[in-house]
C-alpha cells in the first residue's frame, strides 16, 4: 500500500483503496462493494463504490506500480511474457464491452466481456502486469454506447493481438526484463504481433493452428503437412514443466524455417502427445540459436496464465466487479491484479527461502506454501472481520431495502413499457 500510495491525492481514497484490497484478499464467498463494505465494516457501500466510480485517480499509474512490484520481486532476464485473453458472463447489454461472443471461461459464446492480460512468468514466479479490455466493433462503430460507457474518444477497435502486442511493447519500454513472449493460436496465427516481437528481439513460441501456412523455400506450407515430414529419429521426449500431477511430458521435433527474408533464427516446433498422438503447433523465433530444451521450456510457460486467470479469479475477485464504465473497470482490474500479485510474490518468497527436495517437497514432509494457503493464513492473522450481531443485522435491513427499491423501479419501468 505505501507504493500506490502517492497515487491518491487525499487521504481518503487512500483508506478506501486498502479496505478494498484487503476485502479483495479475505475470505468472501463473493467480492464485491457490497460484501466487502459489510465485511470492513462500513454501514453502507457508498464509499467503496465511490472509489471505482467516481475518485479522482489514475489506474494506469497503479498499474505501473504493480508492474514494479512484480518486477522488483520476479525480475528474471530469461522470463516470459505470456499473452492471453479471459472473459467475464454477464448479463444486460450496458456493461462497457458486452456482447454475446464466444469465451473461454463458458467454452461457447455467452453474453459476456473480454480482456487480454500480460503475465510475467520467471523461475521464481508469475503474477499478471497488465491488462486491456477488448471492445468489439458493436461498441466502436456506436458513439453513444460508448460515451454512456464512459469509453474515451481515444479508443478505437483494436483486435486482440494488437491488444497483446501494446501491451507487451509497453512492458519492454518500461525496461521489463524479459528474453522471450509465449500465447494460443490467436496470436501465433498474427503476422504483426510476431514482426512487431521480432523489432524488439524478443524471442517467442506462439501456437499456431494445424492450418497455419508456414513459408517454406518451396512455398508456404500447412503445419500439419510439415509434420508428417518428421522422421521417427526426429522427436524427443522433453518435459513441457511440472504441473499439479507431475512433470508434463511430451514429444517434440522442431523443423528449421529457411527463408531469406526472415530474421534471426525460426522454427516450427511440434509436440506430439504420448499417449493420443494428438499434435499441436508453435511458430519460434529466437534472436541467436538456441536448443530444442529451451524451446519446449518457452512454449510451456503458457499454462501459467491459464494458472493466473483461475487464482486471481478464485482468490482475488477479478471477474467479481459490478461495474459498467470504462474507468470503473480499469480500476477494479488493477486493484484485483494487485492484490493476487501480493499473494503470488508471497509465495514466490516463501517458497525462494524453503529447501525442496526432488518431488517438489521440503525436508519436514510438506508441499511448498501455495496462493491458497497464504491467503488463508493472511485472512486468519492479519486481517481482522468485523463480525457483531447489530452490525450484520443492519446490512440486512439495508440489502432488502435497497433490493426492494429497485425491484419497484424496474416493475414500474416494465409497466410503462407495456402496449
Amino acid at each position: 500500500m505505501g507504493r500506490i500510495a502517492s497515487r491518491f491525492a487525499r487521504v481518503e481514497p487512500r483508506r478506501r483503496v486498502r479496505q478494498l484490497i484487503l476485502g479483495l484478499l479475505a475470505d468472501l464467498p463473493r467480492k464485491n462493494c457490497w460484501t466487502i463494505a459489510e465485511h470492513v465494516g462500513d454501514a453502507t457501500p457508498d464509499g467503496l463504490q465511490h472509489l471505482p466510480g467516481r475518485a479522482k485517480w489514475d489506474a494506469d499509474l497503479v498499474r505501473d506500480d504493480l508492474r514494479g512490484f512484480v518486477l522488483e520481486h520476479l525480475a528474471d532476464d530469461q522470463a516470459v511474457l505470456v499473452v492471453d485473453e479471459t472473459g467475464d458472463l454477464k448479463k444486460g447489454t450496458h456493461t462497457v464491452g458486452v456482447q454475446r461472443q464466444y469465451t473461454g471461461t463458458a467454452g461457447r459464446i455467452e453474453n459476456a466481456h473480454v480482456a487480454v492480460y500480460l503475465t510475467y512468468t520467471s523461475r521464481h514466479g508469475h503474477a499478471a502486469i497488465d491488462r486491456a479490455l477488448y471492445l468489439p466493433k458493436s461498441w466502436t462503430s456506436d458513439p453513444d454506447r460508448c460515451e454512456q460507457a464512459a469509453v474515451p474518444d481515444t479508443v478505437g477497435f483494436a483486435t486482440k493481438p494488437h491488444l497483446g502486442q501494446q501491451m507487451t511493447e509497453r512492458a519492454l519500454d518500461a525496461g521489463v526484463s524479459a528474453a522471450w513472449a509465449a500465447g494460443d493460436e490467436v496470436y501465433g496465427d498474427n503476422p504483426n504481433l510476431r514482426t512487431a516481437l521480432e523489432a524488439k528481439q524478443l524471442g517467442y513460441a506462439l501456437a499456431v493452428s494445424c492450418t497455419y501456412r508456414v513459408p517454406t523455400p518451396a512455398g508456404p506450407q500447412r503445419a500439419n503437412h510439415l509434420a508428417k515430414r518428421i522422421p521417427r529419429r526426429a522427436w524427443q521426449k522433453l518435459s513441457a514443466g511440472r504441473g499439479a500431477k507431475g512433470h508434463r511430458w511430451y514429444d517434440w521435433a522442431q523443423v528449421a524455417i529457411t527463408v531469406d527474408n526472415l530474421a534471426g533464427h525460426q522454427h516450427l516446433l511440434v509436440r506430439r502427445k504420448r499417449s493420443t498422438g494428438e499434435l499441436a503447433y508453435y511458430r519460434c523465433y529466437s534472436p541467436r540459436p538456441v536448443p530444442l530444451s529451451t524451446l519446449v521450456k518457452v512454449a510451456g510457460s503458457r499454462w501459467t496464465v491459464e494458472e493466473t486467470f483461475q487464482s486471481s479469479k478464485g482468490l482475488a475477485g477479478l471477474d467479481e466487479h459490478q461495474v459498467r464504465r470504462w474507468d470503473s473497470w480499469h480500476r477494479w482490474v488493477t486493484l484485483a491484479l494487485l492484490a493476487h500479485a501480493f499473494l503470488a510474490i508471497t509465495t514466490a518468497l516463501e517458497r525462494r527461502n524453503q529447501a525442496q527436495s526432488d518431488d517438489g517437497t521440503s525436508p519436514d514432509e510438506l508441499i511448498p506454501l501455495t496462493c491458497n494457503e497464504i491467503q488463508r493464513l493472511f485472512t486468519a492473522l492479519i486481517v481482522q472481520p468485523v463480525r457483531e450481531l447489530a452490525h450484520r443485522l443492519r446490512w440486512s435491513t439495508w440489502r432488502r431495502r435497497h433490493q426492494a427499491r429497485a425491484r419497484h423501479s424496474h416493475y414500474s419501468r416494465q409497466a410503462a413499457q407495456q402496449p
